[in-house]
């Protein structure tokens, strides 16, 4: 299974995506989290220890890594690469493990005016094409809000992208443009969590702003999960109310896919 999920900032994305790939190593699923949003706390959320973390080099930045696979020398700006480069022996080599779940962190490419195309930008987009089209793990993938980065090929094989929504108009706002994206390169399904819901009328503005049938579910606002934040812990360890919602929209996920 491959989920991708988005959102706005500050939506709890993030949360919601450790949560997830906590529960699914807790049924003995091999998981593999991918942190692609350019503000990388994954391991934060998943609970990984601060030592542990402190180990950790996004692969955008791991430059001999780059110059050997794109076979173009290190700061070589403007020269040759390959298009194709290797890539599948990477997350076994370089992602981080912790409660069951083995982390991978993908960085961000810094073009500085040069466009898109760079040595470090298609080493990425050839490892998510990897990830989700030829990985056998459950992949959950923590991303930035917007698809633009996956390719037509890529995005066709994602089980579902679920947009994270808090129940406001600019959260909503999100998710028509992650809609409206996916339609155009063939994402199968656009899925809808809400986030931070405080009452009923709350559940309802998601419900009456997004399809029928799309929405999965819903997680109350819970001072637990900013606490655990605030003390550096995981709130997959410490909000068992959020748990259980979480158990509940996976389970929909599940039966939908």
């Amino acid at each position: 299974m491959k989920i991708a999920i988005t959102g706005k900032g500050g939506v709890g994305k993030t949360t919601f995506s450790a949560m997830l790939a906590r529960l699914y190593a807790d049924e003995g699923y091999r998981v593999l989290s991918v942190d692609a949003d350019p503000d990388a706390n994954l391991a934060l959320a998943l609970g990984f220890p601060k030592e542990l973390m402190d180990t950790i080099v996004p692969i955008s930045e791991m430059k001999e890594l780059v110059a050997e696979r794109t076979n173009v020398p290190i700061g070589g700006f403007g020269k040759m690469f390959k298009m194709n480069p290797k890539v599948d022996d990477i997350p076994e080599r370089y992602c981080k493990e912790y409660n069951g779940v083995r982390l991978l962190t993908m960085g961000t490419v810094d073009t500085g005016g040069s466009g898109c195309v760079c040595p470090e930008h298609v080493l990425l987009k050839r490892l998510t094409s990897h990830l989700i089209l030829q990985n056998k793990d459950v992949v959950i993938m923590d991303m930035e809000a917007g698809i633009e980065h996956l390719a037509r090929g890529t995005a066709q094989g994602v089980d579902a992208f679920i947009v994270v929504v808090e129940p406001g108009e600019r959260s909503i706002q999100t998710y028509r443009k992650v809609k409206k994206l996916g339609e155009d390169i063939g994402v199968k399904r656009v899925l809808v969590v809400g986030n931070k819901i405080r009452n009923k009328e709350d559940e309802n503005f998601i419900i009456n702003n997004v399809q029928d049938g799309e929405c999965l579910g819903f997680i109350y606002y819970n001072e637990e999960v900013i606490n655990s934040d605030r003390s550096n812990l995981s709130p997959y360890d410490n909000c068992t109310k959020t748990v259980e919602e979480i158990k509940y929209i996976k389970q929909k996920l599940q039966g939908g896919i």
